[in-house]
């Protein structure tokens, strides 16, 4: 009778590791999270498909080499045998061939896969696809031919079109027709800076960048409680802020300027007074025979209790005319 010997242990083969490194375009190449930085330098080899990858030159010059090759994912996989780490740089599109034939490859559970990763080497800003619509407008312009004949006037009922349909959208509650609106009022901000840019007076040439900078510096200028040293501990003593500093800015000789007299009727009537109250002026409202008297008074009072006559004289429209399809027999 024989000793029995327990049979040594297959010793397994070392687990790859397949990294995908994705970057962001809209971020400055070699701007890359540490974890990448460290999986790089680790990696017993770096491949890139396209040549001219943004990221390449920024790698070289730290130490890393990166090899120019396409490989399948039979042959990724092979790379990786002996516990090798492998690190892709897909481009900017990414490379589907590869992972479609990595997710094959996986579920055929005929090989023996290393480990995948997906490691994001930089992330998008807040903003930046802001980016990427100024990238689509300029095509546009150029290359669209209806777009590339649009002028400030031409484009006008849009804006205006478009705002309207903004607060539908907020009247209505419904979230999915507020984001579409607001992109919608955003296009006609970016495609009237991408026109301006083309003005024959090289000096009345702007960009959305300096829209953007105009906005940024009178948003800081009439912030002072937050980007300042003023006090403001109540919505009306921000209002006063705003008002003076816009006061200041504008040089305006009455309070009446700079309101448009084109807007609706109630809500041109509210802007004055609430001009006349915030200004602290002593004007007695204009009495006459009419209803016109009578709806200025109530947009007055509306707008010194807090009330935008306009917005609510539309809750009321809308309440009358579901009565008028309920009446109707006619579906909300």
């Amino acid at each position: 009778m024989t000793d029995h010997v327990p049979a040594e242990p297959l010793s397994a083969e070392p687990t790859g590791r397949i990294v995908l490194l994705t970057t962001s375009h809209r971020v400055a190449p070699g701007v890359l999270s540490w974890p990448a930085w460290q999986t790089l330098h680790a990696a017993d080899r770096v491949l890139c498909a396209d040549p001219g990858h943004p990221q390449i030159p920024y790698l070289r010059e730290a130490g890393v080499e990166v090899v120019h090759e396409t490989p399948d994912a039979h042959e990724l996989v092979e790379a990786c045998a002996g516990g090798r780490t492998v690190v892709v740089l897909p481009s900017g599109e990414g490379d589907q061939r590869l992972t479609d034939g990595l997710a094959r490859l996986a579920g055929s559970g005929r090989v023996s896969m290393p480990d995948l990763e997906l490691l994001p080497g930089s992330y998008d800003l807040p903003g930046a696809r802001l980016l990427d619509l100024v990238q689509v407008m300029d095509r546009i312009r150029r290359e669209c031919p209806w777009a590339s004949r649009q002028s400030h006037e031409g484009l006008v009922k849009y804006g205006i079109e478009e705002a309207y349909e903004l607060v539908e959208a907020i009247e209505d509650g419904d979230r999915e027709a507020l984001r579409e609106e607001l992109g919608d009022v955003l296009l006609q901000v970016v495609f009237h800076a991408r026109i301006a840019e083309e003005a024959d007076e090289p000096e009345e040439a702007f960009s959305i960048d300096d829209v953007a900078g105009t906005l940024l510096e009178k948003l800081i200028r009439r912030h002072p409680h937050v980007f300042g040293d003023a006090q403001a501990e109540t919505p009306e003593d921000v209002r006063v802020h705003w008002q003076r500093t816009k006061a200041v800015e504008k040089q305006r000789e009455s309070l009446t300027d700079g309101i448009p007299l084109g807007q609706p009727g109630l809500a041109l009537a509210a802007k004055l007074a609430g001009r006349v109250r915030t200004g602290a002026l002593a004007v007695e409202l204009p009495r006459g025979e009419g209803i016109g008297y009578e709806l200025l008074e109530l947009a007055a009072r509306a707008e010194a209790s807090g009330i935008d006559p306009e917005t609510a004289l539309r809750a009321a429209a809308r309440v009358y005319r579901d009565a008028i399809r309920a009446a109707e027999g006619v579906g909300a």
